[in-house]
C-alpha cells in the first residue's frame, strides 16, 4: 500500500495547474501594473511640463524675484549666475543663492496657480470649473505640494532696471515621487520604487498673473 502511494500520480494536475495559475497571475497583474506605472511616468512629466509652462507667465513664488540682481546700471544686462532662487513645496520655503539676492518670501496663492491652476477649493487638488486652466496636480492626481521643486535662475536674459523685472530661467522639477501598483506593491514590495527624476525648463516671459 505504502509503494502504490508513493508511486501514484493521482492529484498530479491539480499541483501543477496551482503552480502554473500562480505564475500566469503574477505577470498577468504585472502587467497591468507596469503599464499603469508607464501612465504615471508620462502623467508626472506632463505635471511637470505643465508646472513650468504656468510659471513662465505667472507671478513668482517669491516676489524679490522680480527685481533679483543689480539694479545700479539701467539697461545693463543681468550676470549670469547673479541669483538663482530654489522655492521648495516640501519646505513652503524660497532659498537663493548668488552674490546679488537674499532669500525670498514664500507666496501660498503664488505656488498654488502653479500647482493647481485657476482651481479654488479644499483639499490637495481642487476641482476645477468650466472654463478654468488646469494645474499640475490635475495632470497627475498623486502629485503633493511636497513633491514640487521650482527654481528660477538668472542666464544672461534681461536687463537692469527692466519694466518687467528680471527674466528668469525657470525650471520645475519632481521629488520623492515613488510609484503606485495595485497588485504586485504588496506582493512584491514595489510600493518604494522611486520614479525617474524628470524636469522641464522654459524662459519666464512677463512673470504676470493675469497674462494669457
Amino acid at each position: 500500500m505504502f509503494k502504490r502511494f508513493t508511486t501514484s500520480e493521482d492529484g498530479t494536475t491539480m499541483v501543477e495547474m496551482a503552480i502554473a495559475m500562480t505564475l500566469l497571475f503574477t505577470i498577468t497583474l504585472g502587467f497591468v501594473d507596469y503599464g499603469y506605472a508607464l501612465y504615471q511616468w508620462n502623467a508626472a512629466t506632463k505635471a511637470v511640463q505643465a508646472g513650468a509652462r504656468i510659471a513662465s507667465i505667472s507671478d513668482p513664488i517669491a516676489p524679490e524675484i522680480s527685481t533679483a540682481g543689480a539694479t545700479t546700471s539701467p539697461g545693463a544686462p543681468i550676470v549670469a549666475g547673479s541669483y538663482d532662487y530654489t522655492c521648495n513645496g516640501a519646505t513652503s520655503t524660497c532659498s537663493c543663492a548668488g552674490a546679488n539676492c537674499v532669500n525670498g518670501t514664500w507666496t501660498a496663492a503664488n505656488f498654488n496657480r502653479i500647482f493647481q491652476g485657476d482651481a479654488s477649493g479644499t483639499g490637495t487638488c481642487p476641482a476645477l470649473a468650466a472654463n478654468q486652466r488646469p494645474g499640475m496636480c490635475h495632470f497627475y492626481p498623486f502629485l503633493t505640494p511636497a513633491n514640487v521643486l521650482i527654481h528660477y535662475t538668472a542666464t544672461g536674459l534681461g536687463y537692469q532696471t527692466r519694466l518687467g523685472g528680471a527674466v528668469p530661467t525657470i525650471t520645475v522639477s519632481l521629488q520623492n515621487v515613488n510609484y503606485h501598483f495595485f497588485f504586485l506593491g504588496g506582493l512584491l514590495g514595489l510600493d518604494d520604487m522611486a520614479m525617474p527624476d524628470m524636469l522641464s525648463t522654459v524662459t519666464g516671459e512677463d512673470l504676470k498673473s493675469t497674462s494669457p
